[in-house]
C-alpha cells in the first residue's frame, strides 16, 4: 500500500484536475451536451491512465537528472520510497489501460493511440534536444480534447470538427505558457546539465514575456471556439474569467521573484480548467 501511495505521489495523480476538464470540454463539445455514460466512463480512464503513463514514464526517463537537481532530489524514485521496479510496472499497467479505454471508444481512437504514445513517451526526452519541450509538452496534453473528441464524433477531418484542433491548440499553448513559468525555476540547473529550455537559452525575463504571449493566444483560441460552436455569453463569461484567472498568475511571477511560482502552477490553473469547462456545460445544457 505504501509502494501504490508513493507511485501516486511520484506522478501526481491529483493534478489530473487540470487537463481532465479539457478532456470532458471536448467530449461535451462534439456531442452538443451531454454523452453516453460509455463514453464518458471510458473518455475519463483514457484520460487517467494516458496521464499516468507519460508522468510515470517521465519519472523514470529523468531519475537520473531528478536525482542531481536541488529541486527534484527528494521526489520518492529519488528517496528510495518507491523502487524503479514499480514505477515500470506502473508504465505497463497504464498502456494496457490506455490501450483497452481506445479500444472501448472506437476504431478512430484506437487507430490515434500509437501517435498519442509515441507523444507521451517522447516528451520525456524533449529537454536533451529542444528548447520546443514547452510546446511539445502542450500539444502532448492537448491531444486529450482531441481525442475526446474523435471518441464522440468519430470523426476529425471534415469541416465540421474545427474545434476539435482549434482546442488542441488552446491547449498547447496554455500549458505551454505555465509550464515556461515553472521551468523558470531550473534556469540555472538546465544550463548545467546543458538541458534545452527557452529560460535556460535566453533566461527568466524573456520565458515569462513568452509565456504571457502564450496565455494570450490560449484566450483568443477559447473565443474562436465560442464563435464557432456559437456558445453564447455564458461561456464568453467563462472565458473572461480565465483571462482574468491568466492575467493574476501573471502577476504572482516575476524574473527574479519565483516564490509564489506554486501557487500560479497548481491553484490558478486547476481554477481555470473548472472555469471553462463549468462555463461551456451551462452554455451547452442551459436553454437559450
Amino acid at each position: 500500500m505504501k509502494q501504490v501511495r508513493a507511485f501516486f505521489d511520484l506522478i501526481k495523480f491529483e493534478h489530473t484536475i487540470f487537463a481532465l476538464p479539457f478532456a470532458y470540454l471536448g467530449m461535451l463539445l462534439a456531442a452538443g451536451g451531454l454523452p453516453t455514460f460509455h463514453q464518458f466512463f471510458w473518455i475519463t480512464v483514457a484520460m487517467a491512465s494516458a496521464r499516468t503513463l507519460g508522468m510515470s514514464f517521465n519519472r523514470l526517463a529523468d531519475r537520473h537528472i531528478d536525482a542531481r537537481n536541488p529541486r527534484t532530489a527528494n521526489r520518492p524514485i529519488q528517496t528510495g520510497k518507491i523502487s524503479v521496479r514499480t514505477v515500470a510496472i506502473g508504465v505497463i499497467v497504464s498502456l494496457i489501460v490506455l490501450t483497452l479505454a481506445a479500444w472501448q471508444l472506437g476504431p478512430l481512437t484506437l487507430k490515434l493511440l500509437p501517435g498519442a504514445i509515441a507523444c507521451l513517451l517522447g516528451y520525456a526526452y524533449a529537454k536533451r534536444f529542444t528548447w520546443l519541450s514547452h510546446f511539445m509538452l502542450g500539444f502532448t496534453d492537448g491531444l486529450a480534447p482531441l481525442g475526446a473528441w474523435a471518441a464522440v464524433r468519430g470523426s476529425l477531418f471534415t469541416i465540421g470538427d474545427l474545434p476539435a484542433w482549434l482546442l488542441l491548440f488552446t491547449v498547447t499553448f496554455w500549458i505551454a505558457g505555465f509550464d515556461l513559468i515553472y521551468a523558470c525555476q531550473d534556469t540555472e540547473f538546465d544550463r548545467q546539465e546543458h538541458l534545452h529550455s527557452i529560460p535556460a537559452k535566453w533566461g527568466n525575463a524573456v520565458a515569462l514575456h513568452v509565456a504571457q504571449l502564450c496565455h494570450v493566444i490560449t484566450v483568443g483560441l477559447l473565443s474562436a471556439i465560442g464563435l464557432a460552436m456559437n456558445l453564447g455569453p455564458v461561456y464568453l463569461i467563462g472565458v473572461g474569467i480565465v483571462a482574468a484567472l491568466l492575467i493574476y498568475e501573471h502577476s504572482l511571477v516575476r524574473p527574479n521573484d519565483l516564490s509564489k511560482v506554486n501557487l500560479a502552477f497548481f491553484n490558478v490553473n486547476g481554477y481555470i480548467s473548472l472555469a471553462i469547462f463549468v462555463a461551456t456545460l451551462l452554455a451547452l445544457t442551459i436553454p437559450r
